[in-house]
């Protein structure tokens, strides 16, 4: 195999480390089968050079391939001949001394394969095939990937010996669609036991257990094209299946995040934009969980389509320059490593080939900042691939996306640090994360909510929402929350709204409810409104800060109906709704339905405890509404104690977040103030400023700071913080993203 030194500066190591630890630029040319005859080899190698890249992936086989094939069943592109552009490619990106990735898309195939082994492809329960719009689907569990990609894969590493190959299409048959091979049902019955489910129904056993299975078989082929790899291009040839940011997208996939990055060297990010409803800081949420999972020494390069990846999408024209960066920086602050993306080598829209090259340039300047380095952070957002589907089931996208989506936007307003934390990762949390947030996890082992107390007993403090723990780790409902003992809260198991994810029309009223907020009250004592007392003039309890001159808040959402234990705070309880139309109609016929909302409780351990039965976390995000988020960043707080590492103060919409490297920490601030951060795409920069950003990190003292893209030394000394004063530096402006390198002397 060639040996790999990259082109990269001071950053691009050479020496003993393998490829994927070294190689942290890299460049895609995804080949059409029009490319043989246009491609440019010397303009290519040029841009290479320009964007200071280590690695390139390259088009080999699957769907099309780029090479003579001795397997007549894999198609060649359409103009390449006899050519061997892919083997041309990978020659000349080890000249230049660049690792090579082949990629594969090789879960589909011509119709011509198909007549050949119809035994090979997955089919419905009439035994009628697959297809994706001319393309026969293969069956994961067939010889198709058992035998003859296998074979493939060693063909390619012979001809050309790659360090790696890559796949973007690797895991098969979605979930929503269940094979009746003959070889599904012969490996599902001697798996499990059982016929294969009849139709898809989360309520039948035989279909949720088809789904771990289907988890299972998808490991099963990583762990085989693994061993192949290696066997075939030494111990470091690696196969990496190719995967995506949101754990729903993942889950629909049969990918299990945490087990692909636990099995991983190198991660292969393949999440080109950001996702329809999400902000930028979507991606630097991927890129921390894919860490938390990975280890932070990983490398995830993440492909970033050059081209117009949106709704709609245009495969050649170029995305606006302002919407890469602001993607690609917020990769950089998650540690993400940039990897170029084009469509065909030749396109008639030039102006996608200036994007890459500053981002790259000033990523090689500084890459030693961006690396082996580890987050600081107050708090961990719990999330789950097992609840996400046997409590998500057919609606991931309202009942788990939406509320882990809103409790980090409400923690990035308050500008509260946060890391997502795996469910099977509590009990390594305490005495590194003070608060953990618990959005909708409704299905969790009877372990999993052991350590969640466990956490607490040391004095963590946790907030949970909806029906966290409702369910085990099957979906089935158990008798009360699984943590009611630590939250102080009881289901009744009513409900009381919808959990949608889109708002119901407005002329029906059915979502025209409110939040009622009080004076600290014990539950004990409480009880239903009547509308005819005095207003409230008791002391608001800190949560609700800022809400000084309302006892009312809109909600629109679900609320748990729950009982409350003696010993807890309901600072928050819920107005059921009323007509919201004609006008005349719209009044409040019960001013409080005595249900709580919010429920607080001091813990033995010395921490604290939030339960929200109003899903204010699911609202967030789907609303947008500042409330909802005012008072899920006052919770987050006031169970924080008010400490933080990191404090940011000034205008603007920012993202910032802190790392910690010997003798240095590396603070992130990503400025998404822009009218197209909630709807794309962003068409220019606006800056904001000044912000003061303090730490307060242990055993750190900061001497002095730089600003790595302003490239300028800012004096270390006394800073407000809103609340009192810290020690941190004034950064008069930020335009997209600033990072300040605070070291010790």
């Amino acid at each position: 195999m060639s040996e790999v030194h990259g082109e990269g500066g001071e950053g691009q190591e050479t020496g003993s480390a393998p490829w994927y630890r070294r190689v942290r630029r890299w460049a895609q040319t995804n080949l059409t089968e029009a490319d043989p005859e246009r491609y440019d080899a010397a303009w290519w190698r040029q841009h290479w050079r320009r964007t200071r890249i280590g690695g390139v992936i390259v088009n080999a086989g699957g769907i099309v391939a780029y090479y003579p094939s001795e397997y007549p069943l894999q198609h060649r592109a359409l103009t390449l001949g006899e050519r061997d552009l892919y083997g041309e490619i990978a020659a000349a990106a080890h000249e230049d001394g660049l690792a090579v990735l082949a990629r594969m898309d090789s879960n589909r195939t011509s119709e011509e394969f198909y007549a050949a082994h119809p035994d090979w492809f997955a089919v419905d329960r009439d035994g009628a095939p697959y297809r994706a719009a001319d393309r026969y689907i293969t069956c994961v569990n067939s010889p198709y990937y058992h035998e003859y990609l296998p074979g493939v894969l060693r063909e390619i590493i012979e001809r050309s010996q790659p360090e790696g190959i890559t796949d973007n299409s690797w895991s098969g048959l979605d979930r929503g669609h269940i094979c009746y091979c003959a070889h599904c049902a012969e490996s599902f019955r001697a798996d499990t036991g059982r016929a294969l489910p009849a139709a898809v129904d989360w309520d039948d056993r035989a279909y949720r257990e088809w789904v771990a299975w289907g988890y299972r078989t998808r490991l099963a082929v990583w762990d085989l094209n693994n061993r192949v790899t290696r066997e075939a291009g030494g111990p470091h040839c690696l196969w990496l299946g190719m995967t995506a940011g949101r754990v729903s997208d993942q889950a629909g996939r049969f990918r299990d995040m945490r087990e692909i990055c636990r099995r991983s060297d190198i991660v292969m990010l393949d999440s080109q934009a950001r996702p329809a409803g999400e902000t930028f800081s979507a991606n630097a949420d991927a890129g921390a969980l894919i860490h938390e999972q990975a280890g932070w020494g990983a490398l995830i390069p993440e492909s970033t389509a050059m081209y117009g990846h949106a709704r709609p999408t245009f495969r050649l024209a170029s995305k606006p320059v302002p919407e890469v960066r602001l993607w690609a920086e917020a990769g950089f602050a998650g540690g993400i490593q940039p990897w170029w993306h084009h469509i065909g080598a030749y396109h008639d829209d030039r102006r996608q080939y200036r994007t890459a090259e500053p981002l790259f340039t000033w990523h090689e300047a500084n890459e030693r900042y961006l690396v082996d380095r580890e987050p600081v952070a107050a708090a961990g957002v719990v999330w789950s691939q097992r609840s996400t589907d046997y409590f998500g089931r057919d609606d991931p996208a309202a009942r788990t996306d939406l509320p882990f989506t809103g409790v980090t936007r409400a923690l990035r307003d308050a500008r509260i640090g946060y890391l997502p934390v795996h469910a099977d990762d509590i009990a390594g949390q305490a005495g590194r994360l003070g608060l953990l947030i618990l959005p909708e996890v409704g299905a969790m082992s009877a372990e999993q909510c052991e350590a969640v107390r466990a956490y607490a007993a040391a004095g963590g403090s946790v907030i949970a929402t909806g029906e966290t723990s409702r369910y085990d780790e099957w979906g089935e409902a158990r008798g009360d929350l699984a943590l009611a003992d630590l939250l102080g809260v009881h289901t009744t198991g009513e409900h009381r709204g919808g959990a949608s994810s889109a708002p119901e029309s407005w002329e029906t009223g059915r979502a025209h409810s409110y939040l009622r907020l009080h004076p600290a009250m014990r539950a004990a004592v409480y009880g239903p409104r009547t509308g005819d007392e005095p207003p409230a003039d008791g002391v608001r309890h800190p949560v609700l800060d800022g809400f000084d001159e309302t006892d009312l808040i809109g909600f629109a959402g679900r609320l748990e109906v729950v009982r409350a234990d003696a010993d807890t705070t309901v600072p928050v309880t819920f107005v059921a709704p009323f007509p919201i139309y004609p006008p005349e109609t719209s009044w409040i016929r019960e001013p409080d339905s005595g249900l709580p909302a919010v429920v607080l409780r001091e813990l033995p351990g010395g921490g604290r405890s939030a339960y929200l039965a109003a899903d204010l976390d699911r609202c967030t995000a789907r609303d947008n509404q500042p409330d909802h988020a005012r008072l899920l960043g006052n919770l987050a707080d006031w169970a924080l104690r008010g400490r933080r590492p990191l404090t940011v103060t000034g205008p603007g919409l920012l993202d910032c977040r802190l790392y910690r490297q010997p003798g240095r920490v590396i603070a992130h601030l990503l400025n998404h103030t822009n009218p197209g951060t909630w709807r794309p795409p962003v068409t220019d920069l606006y800056g904001t400023g000044p912000l003061t950003v303090s730490i307060d990190v242990p055993d750190f003292t900061p001497a002095r700071a730089r600003l790595l893209c302003a490239d300028v030394e800012l004096p270390v000394g006394p800073v407000s913080t809103g609340t009192g004063v810290g020690t941190g530096v004034v950064v008069e402006e930020v335009v997209d993203h600033e990072v300040v390198v605070f070291e010790e002397e």
